[in-house]
């Protein structure tokens, strides 16, 4: 079996009308799968359904919350209707709130672990429940962020959920693994998007996080769709249960060490 081939295969990602998901779209695209693409804002989610026909892919648009049950299950049903099964479920969809915790509410908790941890286990149940009717395995992905393993200040739910996520998909995983179907994690660290980007932060703060990568750089929405297609491949049957983290280096790398790097390649001339 070829590598990196997902040609005849069905792929769901939520929130995969921008940034890190439709990155992640465009390569599972391009690796031969067919996409659907879910999402809240249903003229975000056209746009994205346009570009990535352009590029050639086939691909579909269903609008859903994946915090809502019932939406979930409308959007796993007309996918299978509309793309005939599927395979594969990149749980990217996520939100944030910035707050200190003090002042904090249970209603931005609710909302926040709303979208990302029980999003994450409604997509992975409807998805994974076609999957298991079909007997022909498949994979789910659950886009997590170094915020599941490092401190987040002013943001404790989205850390909670990140960090719930790898709970889930461990169970999941070793539940699942006698019927063939796979989950793992994918952890991106500092990966430009609409609402970060270096384009759209200080230069101070820009500085600083590339001072703290030992890459040098952000990381792109393609480089963590590339980490996807890896994790979507039927050609890996073992791998799951487990955590990709995606980041430069930045998780390994003790800050201080990471700050001397790069006063060091900048000395170099690099």
């Amino acid at each position: 079996m070829a590598v990196f081939d997902l040609n005849g295969r069905v792929a769901v990602v939520t929130g995969g009308n921008g940034g890190i998901g439709f990155g992640i779209a465009a390569a599972l695209g391009h690796a031969g799968a067919a996409v659907a693409v879910w999402g809240r804002d249903e003229a975000k989610t056209a746009r994205a359904v346009e570009r990535l026909g352009a590029e050639g892919i086939s691909v579909v648009g269903a609008r859903c919350d994946v915090s809502d049950e019932r939406e979930v299950q409308r959007a796993t049903e007309e996918t299978v209707q509309q793309l005939g099964r599927l395979d594969i479920c990149v749980a990217n969809a996520g939100k944030a709130v910035h707050v200190p915790f003090l002042e904090s509410t249970l209603e931005e908790w609710n909302d926040v672990l709303g979208t990302d941890l029980t999003g994450v286990y409604l997509c992975f149940r409807e998805t994974a429940r076609h999957m298991a009717a079909r007997d022909e395995g498949g994979a789910l992905i659950a886009v997590s962020s170094i915020a599941s393993r490092h401190a987040a200040p002013l943001m404790h739910s989205y850390g909670a959920a990140k960090a719930g996520i790898s709970g889930l998909v461990r169970a999941v995983a070793a539940e699942l693994a006698p019927l063939g179907i796979r989950a793992n994690v994918l952890i991106p660290g500092f990966t430009e998007n609409e609402r970060l980007h270096p384009d759209t932060v200080t230069a101070e703060y820009d500085t600083e996080v590339v001072s703290s990568i030992p890459a040098g750089r952000w990381g792109t929405p393609d480089d963590i769709g590339a980490a996807a297609v890896y994790l979507a491949d039927p050609s890996l049957p073992y791998h799951t249960g487990a955590e990709l983290v995606v980041d430069g280096a930045y998780s390994i790398m003790p800050p201080y060490l990471a700050v001397r790097a790069a006063r060091e390649r900048a000395n170099a001339g690099h």
